[in-house]
């Protein structure tokens, strides 16, 4: 039997509203659709400059070795962690969620000595409790990493202090800006933080498929005074800042049309304005949270400790969560997302993130939730009564 004719895939018309990826301006779609260069093409490399230039200011920071990794926000962490971490190195990790055990995962498998300083889910990390951790390791401490907004809870984790106490022991601080980078104030240089990674999927507003990364002196240092090589080639941060830096020298075939597009929305972030864009999205949190106190709904999180830009709703007693979810993409092509971990069935995740983050967005979705919500066949079955 012959194969019939090839049909190329045409992606149903789903607004983005989960944990990532977000929606994409038509502009950085546009970008993305361009002629393909070389990787070593003048032109290419200009634009890698003025790439690394604007993250330089969305990240808040002077680091020289300022770069995108080729690959998601995980391979943003795996480099952060590789290139710092070797075996037996002391690294203390704050964890209130799935990302920070992710982290501590990581760290594990690098060799390193973990202790994990653990919260709820659905709340941030006490500095006195990292600084109790600390002071209880025996001997010097090489790393300490937290997450500043968990995507898995919706829980922003204050920096700073943590900062403070990981230069006090002489440690480097590794920060997970996935979900913040440029949907929350963050300032590398001013947070004292030695090396921060993001994704482009999220409040940056480009396709999923980069890490931005920035690099301190501290950081660098230790990379150059490491006994061993970093275990990955592929993410050795000194060799990619050879590629990325002024010698343009060969590294990998870069994803050039991700490059096109996260160029594009890093222009469009800068146009808009760092404040202006945090100010976005703390409009579309809050018009969220009107909406949701109308529909009953709560919130996971402690209004002092939520994030705007990814909003954790207790699913109702009785509501089947997997349901609703289902409902909203197919009848009102939504896509939220479902939680994770010990969070699994008991919250919804709703993301407000680059350009998804718009006042009509948060209108469709509240109306489609009213819908939904008032249908009785949302409930979970009940169990017979047992019978005599």
């Amino acid at each position: 039997m012959s194969p019939g004719p090839f049909v190329s895939f045409v992606p149903p018309p789903r607004l983005l509203m989960g944990p990532g990826p977000s929606g994409v301006d038509p502009r950085v779609l546009a970008a993305m659709a361009r002629a393909p260069l070389g990787h070593l093409d003048p032109a290419f490399t200009s634009l890698m400059t003025d790439v690394a230039a604007m993250l330089r200011q969305v990240f808040g920071t002077g680091n020289p070795l300022t770069l995108a990794i080729s690959g998601t926000g995980t391979a943003g962490m795996q480099a952060a962690l590789a290139n710092v971490v070797e075996p037996g190195d002391a690294v203390v990790v704050g964890v209130c969620g799935y990302f920070g055990a992710r982290m501590a995962e990581m760290a594990r498998r690098l060799g390193a000595v973990v202790k994990v300083v653990e919260a709820p889910w659905g709340t941030p990390v006490p500095a006195g409790a990292m600084e109790a951790a600390l002071r209880a390791t025996d001997g010097p401490v090489k790393v300490v990493a937290i997450v500043h907004a968990e995507t898995s809870t919706g829980v922003r984790q204050e920096i700073e202090a943590i900062g403070r106490l990981a230069r006090a022991r002489g440690a480097l601080l590794i920060v997970d800006a996935v979900t913040s980078l440029g949907g929350l104030p963050l300032s590398v240089d001013q947070d004292g933080i030695d090396l921060c990674y993001s994704g482009t999927q999220k409040c940056v507003g480009a396709p999923p498929g980069m890490a931005p990364l920035t690099a301190g002196p501290r950081a660098v240092e230790a990379m150059k005074q490491r006994r061993s090589p970093c275990t990955s080639f592929n993410l050795d941060l000194l060799q990619l800042e050879s590629y990325w830096g002024a010698a343009k020298s060969y590294h990998h075939t870069a994803p050039i049309n991700a490059v096109y597009a996260l160029h594009e929305a890093l222009g469009l972030l800068l146009e808009e304005g760092l404040e202006a864009r945090h100010a976005r999205h703390r409009r579309a949190h809050e018009q969220l949270a009107r909406g949701m106190e109308g529909l009953g709904l709560e919130f996971l999180v402690a209004p002092a400790d939520r994030l705007p830009m990814l909003n954790a709703l207790r699913v109702p007693d009785g509501v089947d969560d997997g349901a609703v979810r289902g409902r909203l993409l197919t009848e009102h092509n939504i896509e939220i997302g479902g939680g994770l971990g010990p969070l699994a069935g008991k919250v919804w995740r709703v993301g407000l993130m680059g350009y998804s983050a718009r006042e009509e967005n948060v209108a469709r979705f509240l109306t489609a939730m009213r819908i939904i919500l008032g249908a009785p066949r949302m409930s979970r079955p009940r169990k017979p009564a047992p019978t005599a």
